[in-house]
C-alpha cells in the first residue's frame, strides 16, 4: 500500500507556501500590486472555513462581498474590510488573503467591492460600506457572527472610508446602523487628511468640493470607537502625516487611537503582511488581532 505520510504532506505544503511566498516577493518587488494578490490568492486555502459568496448589499453590480467565517461559527465578532485601489481600482477577489486570515483568527469577516471612481464619487463608496454594514449586521446570525460586535478595516483608499463611514455621523444614520454596534475601527495606510486637488485622485471626490468637506479627520463624531491606525514606515504612497492629523483630530473629541508606524514596510506590504505566509515581512496582522481582542464584546 502506497500513499503519503501525514508529517510528508505537511513538509510539502509548507515548501509550496514557501516558493508562493517567494513569488509574491519577487512580484511586490517588481510593484505588480495585481499580480502579487493573484500569488497570494493562490497560496492560501480557505479549506475548513465558511465561505459565503457575492452576498449582496446593493443594487449596483459592484454592491456584493465575500463572508469568511470559521466553521461552524457562532456569536464571533465581525469584520468588514474595504480594499484600496485610489477609489478607482481593486474589488474583493484580490483580497481573499485578508478573509482568510481574519476568518482563521476566529471573526467572522466581509471582503466588500464598492462602486468607483471616477463615474462614482464621494460619498458613493462611503454610502456603499454603510449599507455593506447594515446587509452585515441583519445577516450576522446566519452567518455565525454578533451584529453588536463589528470592527471596520480598511487600506489605502478603503482605509479613508471605513474612518469616514464611523467618524462622520451621517452615514451609519442613513442606514440606519447604531455606531455602539461598531467596536473599533482599523485604517490601514489610509489617506484620512490631504488636499485630493493636488492629486490624481481628484477624480474621486465631486468638482469644487474641498477637503474640509470631505477628509475624515474633519468629521469626527464625539461617540466614535477606539480607532487604530497603521502606518508603514517606508510608505511613499500615502504619506504619514495623514495618521497624525487623523490622530489629533481623534484626540481632540476624546476617541481612544493608536497609531502605530510599523518598520520596513511599504504601502503595499503593509497589507500584504496580513496574510498568514507573509507575517514575516511585519506586524500588520497581530496589531490588528490585539486591537480587536482588546475591544470586543467579551
Amino acid at each position: 500500500m502506497t500513499g503519503t505520510s501525514a508529517p510528508s504532506r505537511r513538509v510539502r505544503r509548507a515548501a509550496l507556501i514557501g516558493v508562493g511566498a517567494l513569488t509574491l516577493m519577487a512580484a511586490l518587488s517588481a510593484c505588480s500590486r495585481d499580480g502579487a494578490q493573484d500569488t497570494l490568492n493562490r497560496v492560501v486555502s480557505t479549506a475548513g472555513l465558511d465561505v459565503t459568496s457575492n452576498v449582496r448589499y446593493g443594487p449596483d453590480v459592484r454592491n456584493v462581498m465575500d463572508v469568511y467565517a470559521p466553521q461552524g461559527a457562532r456569536n464571533a465578532p465581525m469584520v468588514l474590510f474595504i480594499h484600496g485601489g485610489s477609489w478607482e481600482n481593486g474589488d474583493k477577489d484580490g483580497h481573499k488573503f485578508v478573509g482568510e486570515s481574519l476568518a482563521r483568527a476566529g471573526y467572522v469577516t466581509a471582503v466588500m467591492s464598492y462602486r468607483l471612481a471616477p463615474a462614482n464619487r464621494y460619498p458613493s463608496y462611503v454610502q456603499d460600506a454603510a449599507q455593506a454594514l447594515k446587509v452585515l449586521r441583519e445577516k450576522a446570525v446566519a452567518l455565525g457572527g454578533n451584529a453588536q460586535n463589528v470592527f471596520v478595516m480598511g487600506h489605502s483608499a478603503g482605509g479613508f472610508n471605513a474612518v469616514e463611514v464611523v467618524d462622520n455621523a451621517r452615514w451609519l444614520a442613513e442606514a440606519d446602523v447604531p455606531v455602539s454596534a461598531i467596536r473599533g475601527v482599523i485604517g490601514v495606510a489610509g489617506p484620512y487628511s490631504y488636499d485630493f486637488r493636488q492629486f490624481s485622485s481628484a477624480k474621486a471626490f465631486p468638482v469644487g468640493a474641498t477637503p474640509d468637506e470631505v477628509m475624515p479627520d474633519r468629521h469626527v463624531r464625539a461617540d466614535a470607537p477606539p480607532h487604530l491606525l497603521l502606518v508603514a514606515a517606508d510608505d511613499d504612497t500615502v504619506y504619514p502625516q495623514n495618521a497624525l492629523n487623523m490622530e489629533e483630530a481623534l484626540k481632540r473629541a476624546g476617541i481612544p487611537v493608536t497609531r502605530t508606524v510599523l518598520p520596513k514596510l511599504g504601502h503595499i506590504t503593509i497589507i500584504a503582511a496580513m496574510a498568514r505566509p507573509l507575517t514575516f515581512l511585519g506586524g500588520t496582522r497581530q496589531a490588528v488581532i490585539d486591537f480587536i481582542e482588546a475591544h470586543r464584546l467579551p
